[in-house]
């Protein structure tokens, strides 16, 4: 059945509830049942079953599950290192040893430049920026809605940049079929590479969040974020003067992805798989955790195990909205908002336009949908094949997709990546996606002149 306007109104109902409510999960609830409404002939009972039934079906996809046990895991991780003391004396270390990062552009760097270095998976590097970065962060007045915006920023855009990790794997793969479909031609790999220079969101991402931070541009609902107060840990001189009690952990993390990509995918990295990589990877450092901290009494046996569970307590609201945020995504995708979205770019258009329109319907379908890898999979084949058809460069067609997922992904409250990175620096999640917004606006907008400008250059 086709939906036509209605699909487009529920996701952007429950964006408008989030904004004004200020209650993600209830917002979400609200599109949820609205979208059920639509679904089940504007039944309320049956709607309000279809809801709780909705919520168990998730259970049944396995990268759901591992999704939200890596989610409750990772709470258990930064718990177990700030009671630990870890962090504590691995700020007082950079303090002491590397006085320019003690300062409110220097605590911000760090993250920025985790985010860039650790690309194998957008999760990981939001979730190790945000830890590792967050008390130098408190300690020099950096509001953590600024933190979240780091975090985010340097996720899903370096993913897409260095590619050598699940998210290359997923496109590599849609570019692959259409080339066997006879859709269009070419090697995978090349097309993919080649389609970087154009990836304008990611790029002009980076460049602006460099800015923000050299500069101390704050705009927008950035200028009224205020920093959390920053309390230092009584610690004793050993736990003062050492690294390796936050290091060895985060190593251990950020390692266990690419073996678990490289072990899921028979020795093929780029076929390996995200969710259980990232998910192993949680259970590997949580051991690795439990016989570093033991042994050498960082920790008791009884604390690590209340730190753990307590951890586990702190990502449950997270965890509920993000059941909420995949449910959302699955009546969306039910109700056919992305194919609704995609016949705007049916008819008689110019070439020259057509880079920018995939670019604006991929970020529309991305902000209704909240995920990036779903716009992926829908807008790919399409765009392809819409290329093909009017002879465009195939990566520019490639790199608009990916930059629409990516800005769309960017700015949505339903977005796994923006809740992850609200997550990571322990921000309210509606603050961080009304701070964050003006900025994605900003580089939105250029990178929709890159793609006007390069479509007329290829037109």
């Amino acid at each position: 059945m086709d939906y036509g306007i209605v699909s487009i109104v529920i996701p952007l109902l429950t964006i408008i509830l989030a904004i004004l409510t200020k209650d993600v999960i209830v917002s979400l609830m609200g599109g949820i049942f609205v979208g059920l409404l639509v679904l089940n002939g504007y039944n309320p009972l049956d709607s309000f079953v279809a809801l709780f039934d909705g919520i168990i079906s998730l259970f049944s996809e396995g990268w759901i599950v591992k999704t939200l046990i890596f989610i409750l895991l990772v709470g258990a991780i930064i718990r177990l290192l700030t009671i630990s003391g870890a962090i504590n004396s691995f700020v007082i270390y950079l303090s002491q040893k590397y006085r320019f990062i003690d300062s409110p552009r220097g605590a911000m760097l760090l993250a920025y430049f985790i985010g860039v270095v650790i690309f194998i998976e957008s999760s990981i590097t939001s979730l190790v920026a945000g830890t590792i970065a967050k008390p130098l962060c408190d300690k020099n007045g950096v509001s953590r809605e600024k933190l979240a915006y780091i975090c985010d920023s340097t996720s899903a855009p370096i993913c897409s940049l260095i590619m050598l990790n699940a998210w290359g794997a997923l496109l590599l793969g849609l570019i692959v079929t259409a080339i066997e479909s006879h859709i269009i031609t070419g090697s995978g790999v090349s097309l993919l590479i080649a389609s970087i220079p154009y990836n304008f969101y990611a790029i002009f991402t980076l460049i602006i969040l460099f800015g923000v931070i050299w500069f101390g541009v704050d705009i927008g609902a950035m200028k009224e974020a205020k920093p959390i107060p920053y309390i230092e840990a009584n610690l004793d001189q050993n736990s003062i003067s050492t690294p390796y009690r936050v290091l060895l952990p985060i190593v251990v993390l950020v390692l266990s992805v690419p073996i678990g990509l490289y072990l899921t995918g028979d020795g093929d990295i780029l076929k390996g798989s995200g969710s259980t990589s990232v998910y192993y990877s949680v259970i590997v450092t949580l051991l690795f955790m439990y016989l570093y901290f033991i042994p050498t009494k960082i920790l008791t046996h009884e604390n690590y195990f209340k730190g753990f569970y307590e951890g586990i307590g702190d990502m449950i609201p997270i965890v509920i909205i993000m059941i909420f945020a995949l449910l959302i995504g699955k009546i969306i995708g039910d109700l056919g908002t992305a194919k609704y979205l995609s016949s705007i770019l049916s008819g008689n258009i110019s070439p020259i336009f057509i880079p920018l329109l995939i670019f604006w319907v991929s970020s529309i379908t991305a902000f209704s949908t909240g995920t990036s890898w779903g716009t992926f999979s829908i807008m790919m084949p399409i765009a392809l094949a819409i290329g093909a058809t009017m002879d465009i460069h195939i990566p520019l067609i490639i790199a608009s997709v990916i930059s629409g997922g990516i800005f769309g992904d960017h700015a949505s409250p339903i977005s796994d990546t923006t809740i992850i990175s609200s997550m990571s620096a322990d921000c309210d999640h509606i603050s961080h996606v009304n701070t964050q917004l003006p900025y994605a606006l900003i580089a939105g907008f250029l990178a929709s002149v890159g793609f006007l400008v390069s479509g007329w250059f290829f037109g």
